[in-house]
């Protein structure tokens, strides 16, 4: 049985430190564990990883709030009109992510930095931080947990990272953690429209500001497929945001999403029945129409549409248009470095059948033809 006061203290233990910064995570952290101790059947090693990953998200709030504490300073960055890569999973946004931050003038989020963010990184020793050599081990042992990994993404330790582990600080946001778990009830009330996800992208904030604080440049490419279901929250916290969003068919799209999620799950939980499949058909339905309901919203300027088909066929095509729309210098050496990041990253074999996880193509076809209709160029 996992206990949240065990795994508080286990942080404060670790760190020395008590000061987990404001409260707002604690009510989530405490339906995460419920839902763990009543709907997850672990396996051996699921058992561990899982309690000693809330702790690591622990400690490094922790961390985070020390730093703070001993430089206030760290508040006054800003961060101006951030770029958000969003869109459904498995629609070639981890290639655009890690051919953006080919461009000396763009900051990722970098894996390294996104397990251990602190200290902070400093410009004179990033490229040889010891965190580098520390995540690529934990890249290793994941692989060895994980097989499958090697042909379903790019990946590099130096390379660019999803968010979604800096949104998990706040315990409030369900994608991350359904990743590794079976936690129904949790992931149903976080993605319910009631739930306030404005904490978790004010924490979101606080970490990106500590990361750019000693380590230009501060034009930031961000993403991770789960801003889709809570973009208002992401724009009142970062209202001068743009919008990268990527565009693949959801008949392909959705089976390897799942597969990419099952993958992951069947290492640290027993229970992954059929049905999950189902439930993620739902899910990112109801992300999609709440991101394009945003978009109606705010209007168009703010969004740029990039196609898998067309990336994977020219990406530097895409690319290019992109920093004209949001008035970025594209030079030839940045089309050279993104050619041979192309042809040295060639796309890996993902074998997979919709049916082994409950889907049916002809069901999801029908589903998303709000999505896909809407962006048939796109597909």
């Amino acid at each position: 049985m996992i206990q949240t006061s065990n795994l508080l203290e286990q942080a404060r233990a670790q760190t020395g430190l008590t000061d987990f910064g404001e409260d707002s995570f604690r009510e989530p952290l405490e339906k995460l564990v419920d839902a763990l101790n009543r709907e997850s059947q672990f396996t051996p090693f699921g058992e561990k990883a899982l309690p000693g990953m809330i702790v690591g998200l622990l400690v490094n709030r922790l961390e985070i709030e020390e730093w703070y504490a001993r430089h206030p300073e760290i508040e006054e960055q800003q961060i101006l009109a951030p770029t958000f890569g969003i869109g459904l999973g498995r629609t070639g946004s981890t290639a655009l992510g890690f051919m953006l931050a080919l461009d000396r003038n763009t900051r990722v989020l970098r894996e390294w930095e996104n397990k251990r963010p602190c200290p902070p990184p400093e410009s004179a020793t990033e490229d040889n931080d010891p965190r580098i050599a520390e995540a690529e081990e934990s890249s290793r042992l994941l692989e060895t947990v994980v097989p499958e990994l090697r042909d379903m993404l790019p990946r590099d330790a130096r390379g660019p990272a999803e968010c979604a582990r800096t949104l998990a600080l706040s315990f409030a946001h369900p994608s991350f953690f359904e990743v590794f778990a079976h936690v129904p009830s949790y992931a149903e009330w976080v993605a319910s429209s009631g739930f306030d996800q404005r904490p978790a992208y004010r924490y979101h904030r606080r970490v990106i500001k500590l990361l750019q604080w000693r380590c230009p440049p501060n034009r930031w490419f961000l993403r991770t497929p789960i801003h889709l279901s809570s973009l208002d929250a992401l724009n009142e916290v970062y209202p001068d945001a743009q919008f990268v969003m990527t565009h693949r068919d959801p008949v392909k799209v959705l089976p390897s999403t799942v597969s990419l999620m099952h993958n992951f799950r069947k290492s640290y939980v027993r229970n992954n029945e059929p049905e999950f499949g189902k439930v993620q058909e739902l899910y990112w339905e109801y992300a999609l129409k709440r991101a394009l309901a945003f978009r109606d919203h705010i209007g168009e300027e703010r969004f740029f549409d990039v196609s898998h088909r067309r990336q994977s066929q020219d990406p530097v095509e895409q690319i290019r248009t992109l920093y004209a729309k949001f008035g970025w210098s594209f030079d030839k050496d940045l089309e050279t470095r993104i050619s041979q990041w192309q042809d040295t990253n060639p796309k890996g074999d993902h074998k997979f059948s919709p049916s082994d996880f409950g889907l049916d193509i002809n069901e999801i076809a029908q589903r998303y033809k709000f999505y896909s209709d809407r962006f048939a160029t796109m597909m």
